[in-house]
């Protein structure tokens, strides 16, 4: 298990590395507030929109954090500590559509860090720290020699676990489903971590953007079809005993289904971690505006029921974070199963002659 859990540190690794650029699709979307919008958003008394967007600031308890403007534009790159910089520096000028140059040249390439971005980090570093923790623990034998000990080892393992035997042995061919373990546990941990994050007040929902869950998404789709066997590209291009002429239908119906796969899984997770803080938010906001419609005595006395009703929903979303990485992973593992699987050609005749045996000699 060691090894494999070595292979799930690297796997981590990568994610941590590509993340930074295949986020950077989200160039420019919703991220260019400025300071006055800022404090606009903080004198408000909730703002929805604002905890499920993706900003230029990390929101904590106490206060807000500036985070680094990276940009490539005008042909050269540009690093800033936060936007104010930016705009001090006189480089780059405001607009209804964010951050420009001076010149006028557009932002070709914005991979500044955002609040999404630093909980996706947060998601994949909190993965790796337990893995490898758990990695020395059976190194020095608790787990391997022994049963495991403590709560969290035990959680732990419970979790691998099941990954390894209901998901990935389950979906995918026996001789090939270890290759996938590290993959399929690292993705679960990572959105499971995310999910529960965006669970906190103040926090940002990282799977409540669709450039994060397509990110997620496509690293599936990538893994999927690398690996894809011989079989699986004949079923999409060749249709072995299908009438030649069928192909004109059904070949773009087969590629196109390569994307869909993929895009299905992206809106599953976005849609479901989307709607769940906004539902959570707007229903906080029911207090003000309960208050502001009949008084702060309505408002007050009805917000012992919203509340309680959050805090219900609070459990529920803690439920249904989990089972959304689940989801995540099966529906990865059905489409990585899919791609990898061969088909046992001798396997099948053996079969057919076995069976004409059993018939000739009845």
């Amino acid at each position: 298990m060691s090894l494999i859990l070595r292979r799930v540190s690297i796997t981590i690794i990568l994610l941590l590395i590509i993340s930074p650029v295949l986020l950077a699709s989200s160039v420019q979307q919703e991220t260019q507030e400025s300071s006055a919008e800022q404090q606009e958003s903080e004198g408000s008394s909730i703002d929805v929109m604002g905890k499920v967007s993706d900003h230029n600031y990390f929101e904590t308890p106490f206060g807000y954090i500036q985070l680094p403007r990276i940009f490539l534009a005008d042909g050269q790159f540009y690093f800033y500590p936060n936007t104010g910089a930016a705009l001090a520096s006189g480089d780059f000028v405001e607009t209804e559509e964010g951050l420009i140059h001076s010149s006028g040249a557009p932002v070709i390439l914005d991979l500044s860090i955002t609040s999404h971005l630093i909980y996706v980090w947060l998601g994949l570093l909190l993965t790796f720290l337990i893995t490898l923790w758990a990695s020395r623990k059976y190194k020095s034998g608790n787990g391997r020699d022994t049963e495991p000990k403590g709560a969290l080892l035990n959680t732990f393992e419970v979790l691998f676990v099941f990954i390894r035997d209901e998901i990935a042995k389950e979906f995918i061919p026996e001789k090939k489903y270890k290759k996938f373990v590290p993959y399929l546990f690292s993705i679960f941990m990572a959105i499971a971590f995310m999910n529960i994050l965006g669970l906190m007040p103040w926090a940002a929902a990282a799977t409540a953007d669709i450039t994060v869950t397509a990110t997620l998404a496509l690293i599936t789709f990538m893994v999927t079809q690398l690996n894809g066997t011989k079989d699986h590209w004949r079923h999409v291009f060749v249709f072995p005993g299908v009438p030649a002429w069928s192909r004109i239908i059904l070949t773009p119906v087969e590629i196109l289904g390569l994307f869909t796969k993929p895009f299905a899984l992206a809106i599953r997770l976005f849609a479901n971690m989307l709607s769940g803080k906004i539902m959570i938010v707007s229903i906080l906001g029911l207090i003000f505006i309960f208050t502001d419609m009949f008084g702060a005595a309505v408002g007050a006395g009805s917000g012992i029921f919203w509340v309680i009703l959050t805090a219900a929903l609070y459990f529920l979303k803690a439920l249904v974070a989990f089972i959304q990485a689940y989801v995540f992973t099966l529906l990865s593992a059905v489409f990585i199963g899919m791609a990898v699987e061969e088909e046992e050609h001798d396997h099948e005749e053996t079969s057919v002659a076995r069976s004409r045996d059993v018939i000739t000699q009845q």
